[in-house]
Order: structure tokens, then sequence, then C-alpha cells
């Protein structure tokens, strides 16, 4: 067993295909994980973008008065 761990070990072609396989997996694996966190930037971008609209909302709804949001939400009721 040790034989077969020393040839390994002894070979420079061995070697620099491990080692090619270790970096593209490295590679792979860091680019899925930036993948990830700026999809994760994207989404909380148009999460905040979303709070903002509806805030604008809350306060243009806010400053009517009470007839007149009743009459501007009232076409936004089901019913």
């Amino acid at each position: 067993m040790s034989a077969i761990l020393g040839f390994f070990l002894s070979n420079p072609t061995i070697l620099a295909i491990g080692a090619g396989i270790i970096a593209v997996a490295g590679a792979w694996f860091k680019g899925s994980l930036s993948g990830a966190k700026a999809e994760r930037n994207k989404q909380a971008a148009a999460e905040a973008k979303a709070r903002d609209i509806a805030d604008q909302v809350d306060n243009d709804i806010g400053a009517l008065p009470a007839d007149a949001a009743r009459k501007e939400l009232g076409q936004w009721s089901k019913s």
C-alpha cells in the first residue's frame, strides 16, 4: 500500500493532475458562492426599492383627507 502511495506522491504528472482537479473544484466552489451572494444582493435591492415605493404610497395616502383616501382606495377594492 505504501508503495502505491509513494508512487503517486513522487510522480509529478499525477501530482499536477491532482492539483489541477483541486484548482478547478476550488474555482467552481468560489464561483458558486459569489453567484449566490450576488443574487442575494440583487434580491435585497429589489426589496428595498419595493419598500420605498410602498412607503411613498403610504405617505401619499396619509396626506389625503379621509374621504378622498376612501374614494382613491375604493378603486382597488374587490367589492
